[in-house]
């Protein structure tokens, strides 16, 4: 089995690369995180890049590429620190409005590629504690359409974005859970936006009877594989966050002396660094194994990307609180990027379920094996 880039996934990770290089150093980072985390800008440039229109079809102007792709532009993002909410609204967003009605796909996707509409999904509630199938929000009929009232939380972008994919409930007999389109200036629509821990922005949702299209009817579904591909996109990100992390740790270690000698010298902590890599690869390997099957069966996939999550939430804290202590007292500091990637991997830990929640998936869908990886 080849395991190697093909040259255009080469070329692509490289003009990532180089846009990070140029385009979003670390200076540029702080300034956003002063001015509150919007990065509508910087989307707008990924999206000058392609980058926004990545796995769309091209009939719909987009570059029609896979998941290994996304993985290699998400680890490059993460290697930036990139703040830009671009998981969710270039790849878990196509995949939500993959089952709309032709109209809805024709108004909305050639607008996600070009960059021109920031879309993104808002399906979290305060009580569902990563469950994606606790739905309070209700969607009623009205007239030829819907309204749809309800609150989601930790919307990400939400007070930059132009329009919402909502989860809602469908009272009845059925109680059917469906995904619904709400546009930013819709009547009854009320949006609370605050910065996060990582230095991003979220929003809280408030809709009262707001209008919205009806994407599907099978919400839940499709809003599971959406999760699952930002599952994906985020253990790529993690992975060039800590690649990051373990770099300027090793710099930091050969440059910093203790007794007139390198503390890298220091036998011990070679050992600490040993471990530190071991954890970063097999992150690594997690985040390829999550790409790769994100084209399985939804069980199979379901419990693929759990796995992931858990190792990559071991060894993003493993990795993160390892390379804070070789810092030192700096290492805590605001001055500092290794400071940043901890808190980027903290909030990714915690994003679409934390580690003890999809350890608790992994063993729900062990069924009849009982090895994790069988």
């Amino acid at each position: 089995m080849d395991f190697d880039f093909s040259d255009d996934q080469v070329a692509l990770r490289e003009a990532v690369q180089r846009w990070v290089d140029k385009g979003f150093d670390f200076p540029r980072r702080q300034s956003l995180v002063r001015d509150g985390g919007r990065t509508r800008k910087v989307y707008a440039e990924l999206a000058d890049l392609g980058l926004a229109g990545l796995v769309l079809p091209e009939a719909h102007g987009g570059l029609g590429l896979g998941p290994v792709d996304a993985m290699l532009v998400c680890e490059e993002l993460g290697r930036g620190l990139v703040t830009a909410p671009y998981a969710a609204a270039a790849l878990m967003a196509p995949v939500l409005l993959s089952d709309a009605p032709a109209a809805l796909q024709s108004a909305w996707l050639p607008r996600i590629a070009d960059g021109s509409a920031l879309v993104v999904p808002a399906h979290q509630e305060r009580r569902a504690r990563y469950r994606l199938d606790v739905v309070d929000t209700l969607a009623t009929p009205s007239g030829d359409g819907w309204t749809v009232t309800g609150t989601k939380t930790v919307v990400p972008a939400g007070d930059e974005a132009d329009a919402f994919i909502v989860l809602a409930r469908i009272p009845g007999e059925t109680q059917a859970i469906a995904l619904f389109l709400a546009e930013r200036r819709a009547t009854g629509l009320a949006v609370r936006g605050h910065p996060t821990q990582d230095g991003a922005r979220a929003a809280e949702i408030t809709l009262s009877a707001t209008p919205a299209t009806l994407i599907t009817l099978d919400g839940l579904a499709r809003l599971e594989h959406a999760v699952d591909v930002g599952i994906a996109a985020l253990c790529a990100e993690a992975v060039g966050v800590m690649d990051t992390l373990v770099a300027l740790t090793v710099d930091y270690m050969n440059t910093r002396k203790q007794f007139g000698v390198p503390i890298a010298s220091f036998q011990a902590l070679r050992h600490r660094m040993a471990d530190v890599k071991m954890q970063l690869e097999l992150a690594r390997s997690m985040s390829y194994f999550a790409s790769l099957k994100l084209g399985e069966p939804p069980a199979a996939r379901r419990r693929a990307l759990a796995q992931a999550k858990v190792q990559l939430g071991q060894s993003m804290r493993f990795v993160g609180q390892q390379c804070i202590q070789l810092h030192g007292g700096i290492g805590i500091t605001d001055e500092v990027v290794v400071s940043h990637c901890f808190k980027r991997l903290t909030v990714i830990e915690l994003t679409y379920g934390d580690t003890l929640h999809h350890l608790g998936e992994v063993s729900a869908r062990m069924l009849d094996t009982a090895g994790v990886f069988a």
